[in-house]
């Protein structure tokens, strides 16, 4: 077959231009290809971190970068930042909390980033003033002058310009529960006549209030959970997940979100429970029913009322007179009327000397104690038998054999303890931690075992031990002392009056979380703003409205930005085709040339 050469046709000044490509001229094809598809490739990362991040909602690299800025001033000189100001009116005092936040990102599934305001040294801007607001139910007149230090606190550091916007709300708690609904209602009318007088802030008469124990335990659970980062709905990270039943709405059907934490707290004289039910509950009686309604909130954190993701169905309640310190002087009572009961009867003088003691079993090994009571004292010491001092205090709990009950035969609702989380505050930590430094995950095993030891350790040895700082820079000798019996209390509460488990693992006590205390303030605030992203959002749609050439930019319309870029790519990958083209012809000719071989086309 002949061959006709093309080239040789061609002018003798044109032949230089079908030479081959040599290999210098190909790597520098090949680097600039990759080095385009690098700095697109990077471009699309930046465009991905700059633009398309705040539209994601709160992940897991927001929520870290948060908690860093927690640590730093706040910057009262950024414009976008919004505050808000809470007032808890307690028993012995009073606090103000100051909180901010940035504008909501526009997704109406979130909720607002609320934070506590620090000042320039990094501390939580906080101020407490005693006595409790409560002691001027009859002076309601001067409650404006008892609040005002508070208030010029605040409005100190909040700025100026940002004050009619800053929502202001005085919560008053169990100090002002005890008062007559009359002398409530004149020392919160002292506050609305005078505190717009005096102050900008955002304030109505609905933003003073007496909340009842029922509020300020939802508050509290909002409050832990909105820290915990368990509202943030996003379908990855490693957080555990349930199915969520709304009774408001149960043609529905469930909502799949993150799960929650239940709540436990013990102070001295009462104990607290709250936690999310997650499926419609079932009462064994009417009654039962009626006062269930009582212990259950349902409420809606989200900002659309027709939205139900944010929907939350919450069992809280608060038992008075179920407190260590409570229960420790019930106990005392009744050892010293069993005492003097005996000893009249039997005609003995256990207790009356320290000679002849009352075996305490709820003491620990060789404690001494003595009760007081009626001009009469009962000398004690301690035979440090757990096992004993729980049965001994377990009557204390007074609870039925009525199912979904606990003290005192209230309604309580199913725990799917398989599937649940609590945090244990106050006496929980103090009794795990203090003394025994097992604070934080709670292994009921391990917890009981060193409550026995520590109960059957003789006093000299803990005080020994004591004097070594061998515990909690919290233990003082009033915890060692009372730290047998408040441990088996804290079981019996835990196991018998709640009915947890005795193998249950999900149970963390603590003090901090995050390192820093959790307030139910912080619960208040987030639920009474939760309608404020509206705003926002309606703000941004205005914007959106105004220019709408933004949604076909390719940082706004995600797929039009990737068909670019594929474009660009596809491009790059069919020049460089072409290149291999031209190049294996080039080497053809150069082959027929040096073998002298014409070229033809065709037969």
């Amino acid at each position: 077959m002949a061959r006709v050469c093309f080239s040789c046709l061609l002018p003798a000044s044109w032949h230089f231009s079908v030479s081959p490509i040599n290999t210098t001229t190909r790597q520098k094809v090949a680097f600039a290809g990759v080095l385009f598809t690098f700095c697109l490739m990077s471009l699309l990362i930046f465009m991905e971190y700059q633009y398309w991040r705040p539209q994601l909602g709160n992940k897991e690299l927001e929520k870290y970068l948060a908690r860093i800025e927690d640590m730093e001033p706040t910057n009262i000189n950024d414009a976008d930042l919004n505050y808000g100001v809470v007032i808890d009116c307690g028993s012995s005092g009073s606090r103000v909390f100051v909180y901010f936040w940035p504008q909501h990102n526009g997704n109406p599934h979130d909720l607002l980033n609320i934070r506590q305001m620090k000042d320039k040294s990094r501390k939580p801007v906080v101020k407490k003033i005693k006595p409790g607001i409560s002691t001027l139910a009859f002076s309601p007149d001067k409650a404006m002058d008892y609040l005002r230090p508070l208030l010029r606190f605040a409005a100190d550091h909040i700025p100026m310009a940002k004050h009619k916007e800053t929502p202001l709300y005085i919560l008053c708690t169990a100090g002002m529960r005890l008062l007559p609904e009359s002398q409530q209602e004149t020392i919160l009318q002292d506050l609305y006549n005078k505190v717009p007088v005096e102050f900008d802030f955002l304030f109505s008469e609905s933003h003073a209030e007496v909340i009842s124990g029922k509020q300020e335990g939802v508050y509290a659970w909002i409050g832990i959970n909105f820290v915990l980062g368990r509202f943030d709905h996003v379908e990855d990270g490693d957080d555990a997940h349930v199915a969520v039943t709304v009774s408001s709405n149960p043609n529905q059907g469930s909502v799949v979100r993150k799960r929650t934490v239940g709540i436990l707290d013990m102070g001295g004289a009462s104990v607290q429970i709250a936690y999310e039910v997650t499926n419609p509950v079932t009462f064994a009686s009417l009654e039962q029913e009626e006062a269930a309604r009582g212990l259950l909130a349902e409420f809606n954190l989200g900002c659309d009322v027709h939205h139900t993701e944010h929907v939350y169905r919450v069992y809280v309640t608060t038992f008075l007179g179920f407190g260590g310190n409570y229960v420790r002087h019930r106990y005392e009572d009744l050892i010293f009327n069993n005492a003097t009961t005996t000893n009249r009867l039997l005609g003995q003088h256990v207790g009356v000397s320290a000679e002849s003691p009352y075996l305490d079993p709820c003491l620990s090994l060789e404690t001494t104690d003595t009760i007081q009571k009626d001009e009469q004292i009962l000398h004690l010491k301690g035979v440090g038998n757990f096992d004993e001092c729980c049965k001994q205090i377990k009557p204390f709990l007074n609870k039925g054999n009525e199912t979904n009950t606990s003290f005192n035969g209230v309604y309580q609702p199913p725990i799917d303890f398989y599937n649940s989380e609590f945090y244990g505050f106050s006496e929980f930590y103090y009794c795990t931690e203090d003394v025994l430094r097992m604070g934080g995950q709670y292994d009921g095993v391990r917890y009981t075992k060193a409550a026995k030891d520590y109960c059957a350790t003789k006093w000299a040895t803990l005080k020994d031990r004591f004097d070594l700082n061998l515990f909690s820079s919290h233990a003082d000798l009033y915890r060692l002392k009372y730290q047998c019996f408040k441990s088996a209390w804290m079981h019996e509460v835990l196991h018998s009056g709640f009915a947890f488990p005795a193998d249950y693992s999900n149970l963390k006590t603590v003090q901090l979380v995050y390192d820093k205390e959790i307030q139910w303030t912080l619960g208040a605030i987030l639920y009474k703003t939760r309608f404020l992203p509206l705003r926002d959002i309606q703000q941004d749609a205005i914007k959106t409205n105004n220019s709408s050439w933004l949604r076909f930019s390719f940082v706004y319309n995600h797929y039009l930005f990737f068909a670019c870029f594929f474009v660009v790519l596809l491009a790059i990958v069919l020049y460089v085709l072409r290149l291999q083209r031209i190049h294996r012809r080039a080497q053809q000719e150069l082959q027929w040339l040096e073998e002298g071989e014409p070229l033809t086309e065709g037969a």
